[in-house]
């Protein structure tokens, strides 16, 4: 149903390269370069600029190529729920957040999985901004994000509510302390999430609320793996301020110690997010009942 001509757009976007492009849709690279050629002629605009053997994107081409790509995940929606119709099959997939990676709703995912014959379901990763894009283009069912949503074109279920802690080694020197102040984070080694994430928004966030900046602390390592930051936590290399729910299984095996940080607060929702037009709300209820079940377990 889609237009090859869009297929081949796609592919030499992701690409970089008419070549590789045709050679992966086992096409000539005539045929497309023809392709974009007719696209943008129907559409009477340039979509890409070329200069010095290289093809850039226009204006107009990141907003076609941002449509042609819903159109694709449209298609392959359609496929895939018609396919599941005539097989009685449920296929979903899921986006979630890095924090999300070490939360329990991977396991009620798996614990959902199991319970249900014949489901199939891929999780994706990204940031919460990237997940929201995936959703409007309907690449994804539902995501799973940290903080309120504020976007009226999606609806949302709270699943949640978490909060940033500070997260040291057993053998650190403030692990048998409930709390530290700001003053003395200062002192502290900080291993932090990338800028982009939103756990590290929240903390500068409060930090600005405070009249504080990022800067006015020792940050010595900035990454977005929060499995390598919590290794790193354990072998004391430093401290860093993470999501209460990716450090449970840790707290509760004593192998990090969370405290608070005085006059910050760090509180923020857990919501599972969808677009309106979502047919199984049902689905995403079974699904959180399935995690406060869990959740309830392990308290």
């Amino acid at each position: 149903m889609i237009d090859t001509k869009y297929y081949s757009l796609i592919k030499v976007v992701e690409t970089g390269s008419y070549t590789k492009a045709a050679r992966s849709l086992s096409l000539s690279q005539p045929a497309v370069s023809q392709h974009i050629r007719l696209l943008e002629n129907e559409l009477g605009i340039r979509i890409f600029e070329r200069t010095h053997n290289r093809s850039t994107l226009t204006k107009e081409g990141k907003i076609v190529v941002q449509y042609v790509r819903r159109m694709v995940a449209l298609q392959d929606h359609l496929e895939r729920d018609l396919k599941n119709e005539k097989n009685k099959i449920t296929s979903l997939t899921i986006g979630i957040t890095h924090t999300a990676e070490s939360n329990s709703i991977v396991e009620a995912l798996a614990a959902y999985v199991n319970m249900n014959d014949g489901m199939n379901i891929k999780i994706v990763t990204e940031s919460t901004d990237e997940l929201y894009r995936m959703l409007k283009n309907y690449e994804l069912d539902f995501a799973l994000v940290e903080g309120k949503v504020t976007d009226t074109s999606l609806n949302s279920i709270l699943l949640d509510t978490d909060c940033l802690v500070l997260a040291v080694s057993p053998q650190h020197k403030l692990a048998s302390r409930n709390s530290i102040s700001i003053s003395e984070l200062k002192n502290e080694k900080l291993i932090l999430r990338l800028p982009n994430s939103n756990t590290r928004s929240l903390f500068s966030t409060s930090l600005e609320q405070r009249s504080l900046r990022i800067e006015d602390f020792n940050v010595i390592l900035e990454i977005d793996n929060i499995a390598a930051i919590k290794d790193l936590i354990r072998r004391d290399f430093g401290v860093s301020v993470l999501a209460k729910s990716a450090c449970m299984d840790e707290i509760r095996k004593k192998k990090i110690y969370a405290l608070s940080i005085e006059d910050l607060s760090m509180e923020r929702e857990i919501n599972l997010v969808y677009t309106k037009d979502f047919e199984h709300p049902g689905l995403l209820q079974d699904i959180a009942g399935k995690y406060h079940e869990m959740r309830k377990d392990m308290i």
